[in-house]
């Protein structure tokens, strides 16, 4: 299943990116699918940057959810998911778990060890719930060994200069998840929507939720589909994946975050993953504070021994 008005960007995502169609386009006939999905969806093959980021089976204890492989050590998630319970009430003063993460995986029950990739470190933003339980909802996991890529499993860029359909109103990005539907159950097979970007700063507008943030500029949203699909549930730490018409490059633009919006609320929430780039890159890089005092403290010398000689 496709929304008409979807379907030319979703084909043109599966040809420049996912190699020989890991995003499959489907025609309509699947409609009769929808109840059992994210809220909607369209059943898709392997996103070949998607990761399951498995604490439990039984969201009781953690659950499961949902992550991007950026770079051949690196996952991308949201903070919350390394966590059983994810309140700010509930998370502050206690250590993020390690979870399992599996990679190049279209169905839940191929979370084996098969498709395991060991998790070294885990990084959960230095901000992360300073304020309420949304803020700075980000993490990076780091694996053992490198992931080895293939046509099923390959990483997604960060954006670059120029990469910025998330702040334009009406543009479409790609996520997908194994998250809840409307049946209250997760889906078997990974699946994936087309959301429209929509206006959302300020405090949100729930009609149901009690719980909802203050959208910031380093967060934006995405609204329902034609259908009224949306994300729910179980699909946090999804990257919203856009095609740059002028480069026709894939960039992951956000990291979902505030992922209830399911068929009560009308806004999923990102994080938006430009306005962390130099927090990712510094992890990446094995930075420290350590490091930046030694740095500053080095250049300071070449200065004055500059200006000493001049």
């Amino acid at each position: 299943m496709i929304c008409l008005n979807c379907y030319v960007f979703i084909c043109r995502l599966s040809v420049a990116v996912l190699l020989t169609g890991s995003i499959a386009c489907l025609p309509n006939v699947s409609l009769g699918l929808r109840p059992k999905r994210m809220t909607g969806g369209s059943l898709t093959a392997p996103v070949p940057w998607h990761a399951m980021v498995y604490l439990s089976e039984n969201i009781l204890d953690g659950g499961f959810a949902e992550g991007a492989l950026i770079a051949e050590r690196w996952i991308l998630t949201a903070g919350r998911n390394l966590f059983v319970k994810k309140s700010r009430n509930d998370t502050r003063g206690k250590e993020p778990l390690i979870p399992k993460v599996y990679l190049g995986i279209s169905k839940r029950s191929d979370a084996q060890a098969s498709a395991e990739v060991a998790v070294e470190k885990v990084f959960l933003h230095p901000g992360f719930q300073n304020t309420s339980d949304w803020d700075n909802d980000l993490a990076l996991i780091k694996l053992k060994e490198p992931a080895n890529f293939s046509e099923s499993i390959m990483p997604i860029p960060l954006p670059e200069t120029g990469d910025n359909q998330e702040e334009k109103k009406g543009e479409s990005g790609i996520i997908a998840g194994w998250g809840w539907g409307s049946l209250f159950t997760t889906a078997p097979i990974l699946k994936f929507l087309a959301l429209p970007i929509v206006p959302c700063q300020g405090k949100y507008q729930a009609k149901v939720l009690a719980s909802t943030p203050t959208v910031t500029d380093k967060q934006f949203c995405t609204g329902p589909s034609n259908y009224q699909e949306n994300v729910c549930f179980g699909d946090a730490g999804g990257a919203l994946a856009f095609l740059n018409p002028n480069t026709n490059a894939v960039y992951a633009a956000g990291v979902l975050s505030f992922d209830k919006a399911c068929s009560v609320e009308d806004h999923a929430v990102y994080i938006k993953i430009s306005a962390y780039l130099p927090w990712i890159h510094s992890v990446m890089r094995g930075d420290s504070h350590e490091f930046a005092a030694r740095r500053a403290s080095f250049i300071n010398r070449m200065f004055s021994r500059h200006f000493a000689l001049s």
